[in-house]
């Protein structure tokens, strides 16, 4: 995983991206003690940062795999990616879903044309589920985040980022699989090898915290926590090397500040950020990262709410 091969990305999924906004909050700088830059991946093409890298892989794909289609797990945004992607290219995506995952999220997909296979997460594996379409129909898989060319996708985003901020004292970026914060640390740390990167996961999904603790990739039960997206039970196998070594520090935010920041986003700031998409808020805004810098870059990862959860009082504070 190379820093060219994130440049390489930018390139190749230009007819399926957009450059999403950086915006900035007085608000935001009053609370973190410094100029804070928030990357808007709220809205990004399918809701979220996930096409990015979604779209890098399956461009990359021959005729012939394209043929006989694409498989990808996901509980909502990669499913929308790949199904967008898919139906950019002409191919046939077939989605594995949890049942538990959020209706509009299962309707996105449906609609972007993709074949959705549901699952119980609580006693069925979703990648041998997977494994099985694969074997079945000879598709190609589009795996969330442990993959070379998802990763360099999902790294565009902090291209992006440091491409109109300049330099940054430091850079917030979500961990859910940690292909984002992987993409973002390998092309981050090319630009400015001192740049602190700070991951952050709920504490009720906190596989990367204890990973890194451990020194090995630490699996947990199946996460209960209102970041849908982030639910991920063990660090990628690819992931978690790169970031082993390139984190500053795995920062926890709890449920409550998770809903904070959403409020705050949305009533400060007028975006609609969904509770996977806030963490990485959540932790600058709570307090949780160090007042030493001046500029700070934060990722808002996804935009995808379940607006029934939001309506009934259930996502913000």
């Amino acid at each position: 995983m190379t820093p060219a091969m994130v440049r390489e990305a930018a390139h190749r999924i230009k007819p399926l991206t957009k450059r999403t906004p950086v915006l900035t909050s007085r608000g935001a700088d009053s609370l973190a003690g410094a100029s804070v830059f928030f990357k808007c991946e709220n809205f990004q093409r399918g809701g979220s940062f996930k096409i990015r890298g979604a779209s890098n892989l399956i461009l990359s794909l021959d005729r012939s795999q394209l043929e006989r289609g694409v498989v990808a797990f996901s509980s909502g945004n990669h499913a929308q990616a790949t199904a967008i992607a898919a139906r950019h290219v002409g191919t046939q995506a077939t989605i594995v879903m949890p049942l538990d995952a959020p209706r509009s999220k299962v309707a996105a997909t449906r609609d972007f044309g993709a074949t959705i296979v549901t699952y119980d997460r609580l006693r069925e594996d979703r990648e041998q589920i997977a494994a099985g379409i694969l074997a079945a129909t000879g598709a190609t898989l589009v795996p969330p985040y442990d993959h070379e060319l998802i990763i360099a996708g999902q790294g565009t985003c902090a291209l992006e980022l440091l491409e109109e901020t300049g330099p940054l004292d430091a850079l917030v970026v979500c961990l859910g699989g940690g292909g984002l914060c992987s993409g973002s640390a390998v092309i981050a740390h090319d630009l400015y090898p001192s740049l602190p990167i700070f991951g952050v996961e709920p504490e009720r999904a906190n596989d990367w915290h204890l990973s890194m603790q451990a020194g090995h990739r630490a699996e947990i039960g199946p996460p209960d926590t209102i970041a849908d997206g982030l639910r991920s039970p063990i660090p990628g196998r690819l992931t978690f090397p790169i970031l082993q070594h390139q984190l500053e520090k795995v920062v926890l935010v709890t449920e409550e500040e998770i809903r904070r920041a959403m409020s705050f986003l949305l009533g400060r700031m007028k975006i609609l950020v969904e509770p996977s998409g806030a963490v990485a808020a959540a932790a600058l805004l709570s307090g949780k990262i160090p007042r030493t810098f001046a500029r700070i870059g934060v990722i808002l990862s996804g935009g995808n709410v379940d607006l029934k959860l939001l309506a009934d009082g259930m996502l913000i504070s």
